[in-house]
């Protein structure tokens, strides 16, 4: 008998409900769009083999409204199979920590991939610990560059596809890059982040409300790739030069200070917002090596959110690789499964044994 297929599913609460809802026109990312959103991803898993659901608990109701739609579906007897959703027990900290625990004890538990509804932010909390095992994206937060705005449904039987096996690895996932920042001297010495799309030298000196919202405050940028109809930081570069998420290489931006002259570009660095940069210089960042982060002042920003305050002494460098996490990549995988009709038989197969 075939081994259980257990996915996890990470649905952050705080996503699409942050400061950029007051400095930008963003829409409000409901609690219960968030529940609706992964019972529609259960059902897409369901009807393809994966047994179980390991997902997390909140404040904020999502998992109430999860657990009243478990209740109605067994209650009226539907004839759509779901998985068996556990909650995992973890104390609640209403910060990124919890997502950190979810995924170690996601990861322990032998999950063969990770749905994480949320943002950019959401998805680099994951990334940063999930290794080998692959994630399956969904937007739900703000300026989102890294995962997919798609339907959960379809998201849910590509990742059931994935998971079973149905569809080969080479076919389903795909590698991402990354950039990484560490500190090799000064007293953050140590300190390692990471970032999915951006990372961005700040003139603004302290983290405040986090998120990178003036043109002005922004220095330089880093970027894995940058397409023609994002948002966000990562729209800045593709207003110029962009770069695909397979591309060999990322780009490095530097941005004029108040009185210099720069080339103007025009970006959508938030929703509603569309402002205008003085660019100084666009260069290929390639993979591989480290380079000096030319920062004294101000802060690094990861993936839009501002995350260290620059202490004197400090010195930082930066990466580009490719050991970012996989990704399902669910066009390419669902279009693989038409041409073998792979839903319908799977479909068939887990139907009769039920």
């Amino acid at each position: 008998m075939p081994s259980p297929i257990t996915v996890g599913v990470i649905a952050n609460p705080a996503s699409g409900r942050d400061i950029r809802r007051l400095t930008s026109y963003a829409s409000v990312f409901p609690t219960a769009e968030k529940a609706n959103m992964v019972v529609r991803l259960l059902a897409g898993l369901g009807v393809l083999g994966v047994d179980r659901v390991l997902t997390l608990r909140d404040r904020t109701g999502v998992a109430a409204l999860l657990l009243r739609a478990l209740d109605t579906h067994a209650a009226v007897a539907s004839q759509q199979r779901w998985p068996t959703v556990d909650f995992i027990d973890q104390p609640i900290t209403d910060s990124a920590a919890d997502t950190h625990a979810g995924v170690a004890a996601m990861l322990q538990a032998g999950v063969e991939l990770i749905a994480v509804l949320g943002g950019d932010g959401t998805h680099r909390a994951v990334a940063a610990h999930c290794g080998r095992v692959p994630l399956l994206t969904l937007s739900t937060g703000t300026n989102n560059a890294f995962p997919d705005l798609r339907e959960a449904t379809v998201a849910g039987l590509a990742g059931a596809l994935a998971a079973s096996g149905a569809v080969p690895p080479d076919v389903a996932f795909t590698r991402n890059k990354r950039l990484v920042v560490r500190c090799i001297a000064g007293p953050n010495r140590g300190r390692e982040e990471i970032a999915l799309v951006d990372v961005c030298v700040s003139r603004q000196r302290f983290v405040g409300a986090r998120a990178v919202s003036d043109p002005a405050d922004i220095d330089t940028l880093f970027l894995t790739f940058a397409l023609p109809d994002g948002i966000g930081l990562s729209s800045i570069g593709g207003a110029w030069a962009p770069v695909e998420r397979t591309a060999s290489h990322g780009l490095h931006l530097r941005f004029a200070r108040p009185g210099e002259s720069g080339v103007p570009l025009v970006a959508p660095i938030a929703p509603g917002r569309v402002e205008r940069v003085l660019m100084r210089t666009c260069e290929r960042f390639e993979v591989g090596g480290w380079t000096p982060l030319d920062a004294e002042h101000g802060t690094l920003a990861f993936d839009g959110e501002r995350e260290i305050e620059l202490e004197r002494g400090d010195q930082y460098e930066i990466s580009l690789d490719w050991d970012g996490p996989l990704t399902v990549d669910v066009e390419r995988t669902l279009r693989y499964s038409a041409s073998r009709q792979l839903v319908r038989e799977v479909a068939n197969v887990v139907a009769h044994q039920t």
